[in-house]
């Protein structure tokens, strides 16, 4: 009998050897955002798409809540091959590609499918270049629509912005916008801004609700101010040396899920804004407020021609051609 054992045991060790195993490829995935947040479930929907089409042969780990680091650590971590993959914003994937800050100027598009339009042919095109300085772009997922919160008084107006103390990224297109509408700006990492509004820091922020309620920005801001100045992308990258590593059926496996997830997140996206803005008012903790959006678009007009060489203006002209 233990004759027979040791013969079976030496023709699995014989097979495993003829027949090695399939190495699984594992891609760690990095986002600021709460797990629950809209992208961060997009994250996890990817993940999920990835290990469905390629039968468990690769494995996307998501780390939320700034686990591997803020957005420009991200970023650099992708250029330099030390993160895999990432959802980072535009606002500071601008600071290494600036044309693909087209998409934080204020008041840029119509309405969401005037955005999703825009971003899936313009967006992409953009994504193109920084494939050269190491980051592939896939897609591009939501954060949502900006509005503003404050501490100090209700805005309703261009002129009751005037002397905030507003958090904003890191961003130049956002810290002339501040300016325009006679506001402080100040450039401040996500991660540090609960406790700069908690302390007085600063008098308050712009973010989509997703961010106002899961953060719960709420608790140490007492106006909302329903602004929609700004339309947030978050694009799903790839690191070129991860990508490198991808077979071709790998590659499309890849590119495939990232497409379905975007498609998937956005519908979640634009379904829990409101769902957010209702619980955020369900609080009673702090004052939303409706605005006449009008003013505050013709306050920041002059942004454009600010950005216009940076961002080119064929492809400002490119976003507008697509209003419908």
């Amino acid at each position: 009998m233990k004759r027979l054992t040791a013969i079976v045991v030496a023709l699995l060790l014989a097979v495993a050897f003829v027949v090695p195993a399939q190495a699984k490829v594992v891609l760690k995935l990095g986002h600021i955002a709460e797990p629950v947040h809209p992208y961060g479930k997009g994250a996890e929907k990817f993940a999920e798409l990835v290990a469905q089409k390629s039968g468990g042969e690769i494995e996307v780990r998501v780390f939320p809540s700034s686990q591997l680091g803020g957005q420009k650590d991200l970023v650099e971590g992708l250029i330099y091959g030390t993160v895999d993959m990432a959802l980072v914003g535009t606002a500071v994937l601008g600071q290494f590609q600036p044309q693909i800050s087209l998409f934080d100027l204020p008041f840029l598009f119509k309405d969401r499918a005037h955005a999703f339009a825009s971003l899936d042919s313009v967006g992409m095109d953009l994504g193109k270049p920084m494939e050269a300085k190491g980051i592939k772009l896939l897609g591009y997922m939501e954060n949502g629509i900006r509005h503003m919160t404050n501490n100090v008084r209700p805005v309703k107006t261009p002129e009751d912005m005037k002397g905030l103390k507003i958090r904003v990224m890191n961003n130049k297109i956002y810290v002339e916008m501040m300016k325009a509408l006679g506001a402080s700006p100040t450039p401040m990492a996500f991660g540090e801004l609960y406790s700069a509004m908690q302390q007085g820091t600063v008098d308050g922020q712009e973010n989509p609700s997703a961010h106002i309620w899961t953060k719960r920005f709420f608790e140490v801001q007492k106006y909302a101010s329903l602004t929609a100045h700004a339309y947030a992308p978050e694009p799903v990258l790839i690191s070129m040396m991860a990508w490198g590593k991808l077979n071709a059926e790998q590659k499309a496996i890849v590119q495939q899920a990232a497409t379905e997830a975007v498609a998937w997140q956005r519908e979640l996206s634009a379904a829990q804004d409101q769902e957010y803005w209702d619980k955020i008012k369900a609080t009673g903790q702090i004052e939303v407020i409706e605005v006449d959006r009008e003013p505050f678009q013709k306050a920041t007009k002059p942004v454009y021609a600010m950005f216009a060489d940076v961002v080119g203006q064929d492809n400002i002209d490119k976003v507008e051609a697509l209003k419908k």
